[in-house]
């Protein structure tokens, strides 16, 4: 064969060969069409016959699809077909399931979010959502603490949530009431919700991560958020209240410290004790702003107990209730009373509400439900029907003629009902429209209570659920916590009561832990303790009341805003600091948090309480202060063993280096030498147009010797050094101008 020849040959070999590699690539795509849409630099792409979708976000990928399926109906994997052209930020898509189910799906893209709207034409199945994995995972609220730990194969408490997997994820699981599947991946920018009260679907790992609903109704709305934390938090506020589940303006006196008639008298409650024990806190020095009354202050009859009893109370226990209300009123304190949305079936209300259907129904008749509480057999308020709503306020008016101005939210026991996870919400928007103080506990997303309250956490417990718990809360945009009466419910007799070196030192660290919350409430009476005990448990109460002004500040911002300010995780302040993550569990027992951006919580607390003396602490990057020595640190370094005595409080003071403060009972803007130069925006406690400081100081690590303030004319305003920080007497709406000078001289670092 000549040469001219083969190399013919080998040519046409050559283009054949070719042609069939293009050919078997043609029919690959033709085999695996896809679908892209990209807006706002969000760029979404699915494959459409196996429906495997996709998210990158500024041209970086940040959610990978699944290996599989993408969605799946009744089980079965859905492949999609475009239903029309693709427009910028929105496209449709026809979906047909491996065994004949039919499903519409569209593609919403806004600035920092994408919606993936699933109708499927048979309500009632169950959808399902998946992508690849990512970790660490934050959030899921009470559920974090839930079925969690059941799962995994290290069984400890830990706010990473990675690993969690529900199929019936709904609330009344346990100790899951206060309910939110926003789930956040602040490493990888991203975070994700599906917005439904029913039963639903949460898994979350590193290899996996779904979200869906059990059973589906016309629509199914999963969503995607993308960017900074503070960008993530501001889309998930955006679609919570767009959804109807509310964040509302929080009122400042729930920020003060507290006082449970459960936890200081057990069920031992009448007028006598509750006045006996309150003006001894008061006498020694408890700066309590409220109170709760939430154990027998209804009649004895069976059928009245239970917070049923609207308006009719036990008058052998409470002979003269309004002189007993206006007793605390005139103390300056907002008095409190448990309230459900239960009536038991004999009770003096009930009758009414089986008439005119105002209570959940089951075949058409009012439903009866038994649970934990009441005791008795019981009917559920209809909160989402409007005539039983306002029904339900007409009662509890019965209550507010008495003086009483807020609400302990505490419905429990239902779980094995199934009942919606918002099923308490619309009473709870109800009383925050009206300026009703509300601890809530139950709810879904919203966030319509002044406090989110942890489950009762008591002494006899593992001492690692209550930081992960509250920790949890602030990730799921419930960041306003109450953690509880310090010490627990010592009237419920479930561990021995008598006075040990161990319980000494829980009285003191659960104080102090609860101190840097929201809120912190009173009970198991100090007095009863050593005297060093009670020291320690005062001031903690009074630090609590000294930075209330600011805890609220921030409280403020966050209803405006969505992020968790007033206890906020380092992942989520920090969130490209490697060193930040894997610390919130039960070996490490890193619980920190920032209070706005100028306090570092540092609590030595967990199950180790009563042998730890020291804890290793991570500040981050900055200059941080030692908030009761003045020592300055340098950040982004671990203080290994730093000594946290009881007694000692667990705080350091960073970032802007300004808070607002109650110093002797005046509201005082307090700037610390940490920052050479920071603006801050404040709010004070009574509202109005927030109060602007800017700072300029020498260089970091400079000591400050002299600080001059001026207000926005120019004026000199009085300033006065108060231990560590430079202070002066703010005005609603005014800016302030802090120029500082520094002296020559060694910060230790």
């Amino acid at each position: 064969m000549s040469g001219l020849r083969q190399r013919w040959i080998c040519a046409v070999i050559a283009l054949c060969l070719t042609a069939v590699e293009l050919n078997a690539v043609a029919m690959q795509a033709v085999q695996t069409p896809a679908a892209e849409v990209a807006s706002n630099g969000i760029q979404f792409r699915m494959e459409l016959n196996e429906g495997r979708y996709s998210f990158a976000a500024g041209g970086r990928p940040v959610v990978r699809a699944a290996g599989t399926a993408g969605v799946l109906l009744a089980g079965s994997p859905v492949s999609f077909r475009q239903d029309g052209p693709c427009a910028a930020a929105q496209c449709h898509f026809a979906g047909t399931s491996a065994s004949g189910g039919h499903l519409r799906l569209t593609i919403r893209i806004e600035p920092h979010r994408a919606e993936l709207i699933a109708e499927p034409q048979q309500t009632g199945e169950e959808v399902r959502f998946v992508t690849a994995g990512a970790a660490p995972a934050y959030g899921l609220a009470d559920h974090a603490i839930l079925n969690h730990f059941s799962t995994l194969a290290h069984k400890q408490y830990d706010t990473d949530v990675s690993g969690f997997a529900d199929d019936e994820y709904l609330s009344g699981q346990g100790i899951a009431r206060l309910v939110s599947n926003f789930v956040i991946y602040p490493r990888q920018r991203f975070a994700e919700l599906l917005v439904d009260p029913t039963m639903k679907i949460v898994h979350t790992s590193a290899s996996q991560i779904v979200q869906g609903v059990v059973h589906a109704s016309a629509q199914v709305r999963l969503y995607y958020f993308f960017g900074d934390p503070h960008v993530i938090y501001a889309q998930y506020l955006r679609v919570r209240n767009a959804s109807g589940y509310r964040v509302f303006m929080p009122k400042y006196q729930a920020f003060g410290v507290g006082w449970e008639a459960f936890g200081a008298l057990g069920w031992n409650t009448n007028q006598k004790t509750i006045e006996e024990s309150v003006d001894h806190y008061i006498a020694d020095g408890f700066p309590l702003r409220w109170m709760v009354i939430g154990s027998g202050f209804w009649p004895a009859a069976p059928e009245m107990n239970e917070t049923t009893s609207f308006g009719l109370w036990n008058h052998e226990k409470y002979p003269d209730p309004a002189a007993m209300v206006q007793h605390f009123r005139a103390e300056h304190l907002a008095v409190m009373l448990g309230l459900r949305i239960t009536f038991i079936t004999k009770g003096p209300y009930s009758a009414e509400g089986v008439a005119k259907g105002y209570f959940l129904k089951k075949n058409g008749t009012a439903e009866v439900f038994r649970g934990g509480w009441p005791k008795l057999p019981y009917y559920i308020l209809d909160a989402h029907n409007p005539a039983a709503l306002n029904w339900y306020m007409t009662l509890v008016k019965r209550w507010q003629a008495y003086g009483i101005n807020g609400w302990k939210e505490d419905f429990y026991g239902y779980g094995g009902h199934g009942l919606r996870d918002d099923k308490v919400d619309p009473v709870n928007d109800r009383l925050m429209e009206e300026g009703q103080l509300v601890i809530e506990r139950n709810g879904y997303l919203s966030s319509n209570g002044d406090l989110h309250r942890m489950n009762d956490f008591n002494y006899d417990q593992d001492q690692d659920r209550g930081p992960v718990n509250a920790l949890a809360l602030a990730y799921s945009g419930f960041p306003l916590v109450y953690p509880d009466i310090v010490g627990g419910t010592f009237g419920e007799k479930r561990f021995a009561t008598g006075r040990t070196p161990r319980m000494e030192i829980y009285m003191m660290r659960n104080a102090q832990w609860a101190a840097l919350h929201s809120s912190m409430g009173m009970g198991e009476p100090p007095w009863s303790f050593a005297a060093q005990t009670a020291k320690v448990m005062l001031q903690a109460a009074q630090l609590h009341q000294r930075i209330a002004p600011y805890i609220y500040s921030n409280a403020r911002r966050f209803a405006r805003d969505g992020y968790p300010w007033t206890m906020t995780p380092l992942p989520i302040a920090f969130p490209g600091d490697p060193n930040v993550y894997g610390r919130e569990n039960a070996t490490v027992r890193g619980y920190e948090w920032m209070i706005g951006d100028a306090l570092l919580a540092t609590p030595l607390y967990g199950n180790d309480y009563d042998t730890a003396k020291t804890r290793n602490v991570y500040l981050p990057a900055g200059e941080w202060m030692d908030f009761d020595t003045g020592r300055l640190y340098r950040g982004r370094q671990m203080l290994k063993n730093y000594a946290l005595p009881p007694g000692k409080t667990p705080l350091f003071v960073g970032g802007s280096g300004v808070t607002l403060e109650d110093r002797g009972g005046s509201v005082l803007v307090c700037v610390y030498p940490v920052a050479a130069h920071s603006a801050e925006s404040l709010t004070l406690p009574q509202g109005g147009a927030p109060v602007r400081v800017e700072v300029r100081g020498p260089v970091s690590g400079t000591p400050w010797k002299s600080v001059s303030v001026k207000d926005g004319a120019g004026h000199d305003v009085a300033v006065a050094k108060s231990g560590h920080a430079f202070t002066f007497q703010p005005h609603a709406g005014i800016l302030y101008r802090v120029q500082a000078t520094g002296a020559p001289a060694n910060a230790s670092h």
